[in-house]
């Protein structure tokens, strides 16, 4: 998962729907292992999801359960200070990961980092490089509606993407599914707007 500063900004790839999963809970709620690591700068173990010792993701959590992860670990991708996202891992068992596992997770997230910084070196001022752009989901419609509707209540793109997965949350939606509403002009935040009118 890349981010910019503390907002996730999507997954460059998964390897199974269970991890595409977990990206996307993690997108989704705004919390969760890779969200922690980026934040932290540290890796985050959470060796037993079901019984944690301190419980710390409310909301992803039970659905990252249900999919079938029931340990996950958060890596950082970082060169020096300069933070990239991190790496999320998942297993189907409860567990702590071996120290070869350990230090091979350490090492993919460090590999993905310099991968990242090398593939977007050779890419035009303001866009994404191709190399990075195809096979993610950098979930362009939400970064899309999230400025929308930091235009329409006139507050931070970060808090209106905190707005959007409220929605989505209250509403039992995909934050996706809410964003596309928004940038169709289905569903405006702004007080009293006509939408017919748009």
């Amino acid at each position: 998962m890349l981010m910019s500063h503390d907002l996730p900004r999507g997954s460059l790839c998964t390897t199974d729907p269970v991890s595409s999963l977990i990206a996307d809970l993690q997108f989704d709620l705004g919390e969760g292992p890779a969200i922690d690591a980026h934040t932290g700068g540290e890796p985050v173990l959470e060796p037993d999801l079901a019984d944690p010792q301190t419980p710390r993701w409310l909301a992803f959590t039970g659905p990252a359960i249900a999919a079938g992860a029931l340990a996950v670990h958060g890596f950082p991708m970082r060169i020096g200070a300069v933070r990239l996202g991190a790496l999320s891992l998942f297993r189907d068992r409860a567990g702590p990961l071996t120290d070869d596992e350990y230090a091979d997770a350490v090492a993919v997230a460090h590999v993905a980092a310099e991968a990242v910084l090398l593939f977007q070196a050779g890419a035009l001022p303001g866009l994404v490089a191709t190399e990075l752009d195809s096979g993610s989901d950098f979930h362009y419609d939400v970064h899309q509606a999230s400025g929308m509707v930091a235009a329409q209540l006139d507050v931070s793109v970060g808090q209106a993407l905190v707005r959007l997965r409220a929605h989505a949350f209250a509403n039992g939606l995909p934050v996706r599914d809410i964003a596309q509403q928004v940038v169709a002009r289905e569903l405006s935040f702004a007080v009293g707007e006509d939408l017919s009118e748009l």
